[in-house]
């Protein structure tokens, strides 16, 4: 589990700054394809993320084995 983790801190970690300044639409991506693909690969039950900036996101597997998100993003100008 441990490992996954890290896997995960690296992939945000791996972001410039210029990319964390994010629109709601590339969180929403971030979270719908590659925090959906970690939390599939390693079969996980639940995942809370944020990033720092004011995004949120929670994960949560269903009893039909389905993938229930949801998430928040905050846009400053």
């Amino acid at each position: 589990m441990d490992k996954s983790v890290n896997e995960l801190k690296k992939i945000m970690e791996s972001e410039t700054q210029e990319e964390k300044k994010r629109s709601p639409q590339k969180w929403a991506g971030f979270v719908e394809n590659t925090v959906v693909n970690f939390f599939d690969e390693y079969k996980i039950e639940k995942l809370a993320i944020e990033d720092g900036n004011g995004n949120k996101a929670k994960l949560s597997r269903t009893k039909e084995n389905g993938i229930k998100i949801e998430y928040s993003s905050t846009v400053l100008m």
